[in-house]
């Protein structure tokens, strides 16, 4: 391994949040700098150490983190998907790295994969220490799930209200899967392979508890990842989807919004999941993302 890899922790408004440092071996400080944000239910041993372990040979500092009240974080109920909040920990994230020694902090990067894809795009319109600002198979996350199961989703917004009643009575969070139980062939295809990666050896891991409180859903309701995406510019946002995703179009219409300062870079034969882990894949858009931060976090 020729980079160093440390456990820290930072603060994000009030709560203390786990995170790992990658710091490059070779080269000389202040590096330039990017904060890696994990997949909605996910923590960042998964993918994010997947991209970061490759970035960081590339000459970047990188930092992955856990969202509050997600994985080895603070912050109760567990299981909580705050989007606002998620923004705020993508902020406190780069005032942690600008603090310190080895990171140029007028050089900090932010890359968000799956739901951070969107979280970052949202963080960043307002956030303009983040210089160049990327996602992979991004996925504004109500969208997802509304478009999913409409009747579904209403139902789940509507109950929220019971549900903040009920943690006021001292009653435990309701919690909503996202993933089956097992899977058959009439399975649908992109729930089969959230499936393979989450519940297999693929890519599970024991602070990924795949699910979420239900009185998430009234604040995802109101939340809208892309909607000021253009606030971004003049600073660059990269979008990199797979061409077999269901989640392309989220990248595209944020390219789209964002005008001449938007990239979209489409892997051939990629899908969702495959971005998270897969070769040629992700060694693909590995290659697009050293090319995009070393252009745009130039000394």
């Amino acid at each position: 391994m020729s980079f160093q890899q440390t456990d820290v922790r930072f603060p994000s408004d009030g709560l203390m949040l786990a995170a790992q440092v990658y710091v490059p071996a070779t080269g000389e400080a202040p590096f330039p700098a990017i904060v890696i944000g994990h997949q909605t239910t996910g923590v960042k041993e998964q993918s994010p150490a997947v991209y970061a372990s490759r970035l960081v040979e590339q000459g970047f500092v990188c930092l992955t983190f856990d969202a509050a009240y997600q994985g080895a974080s603070e912050g109760d109920p567990r299981g909580l998907e705050n989007p606002f909040q998620r923004a705020d920990d993508f902020r406190n994230a780069v005032s942690y790295l600008a603090t310190r020694d080895d990171v140029d902090p007028e050089r900090i990067g932010a890359l968000g994969i799956c739901g951070s894809g969107a979280y970052v795009p949202y963080a960043a319109q307002t956030d303009h220490r983040m210089k160049a600002v990327a996602g992979v198979s991004g996925t504004d996350v109500p969208s997802f799930f509304r478009d999913a199961d409409p009747k579904a989703w209403h139902e789940q917004v509507v109950e929220s209200g019971n549900a903040r009643t009920e943690e006021a009575q001292g009653k435990p969070a309701r919690m909503v899967p996202v993933l089956p139980d097992s899977v058959d062939e009439n399975t649908p295809a992109p729930t089969a392979e959230f499936f393979d990666y989450y519940k297999t050896p693929r890519g599970q891991h024991p602070n990924s508890i795949g699910a979420y409180v239900l009185r998430s859903a009234d604040m995802l309701d109101q939340f809208d990842s892309f909607a000021d995406v253009a606030k971004i510019a003049p600073r660059p946002l990269m979008m990199i989807a797979g061409t077999e995703a269901v989640t392309r179009g989220f990248s595209e219409k944020a390219i789209a919004d964002v005008g001449e300062t938007g990239q979209l870079v489409l892997i051939d034969g990629a899908t969702h999941v495959d971005l998270y882990d897969r070769d040629p894949y992700v060694a693909q858009a590995v290659e697009e993302l050293t090319s995009f931060f070393r252009k745009h976090l130039a000394a």
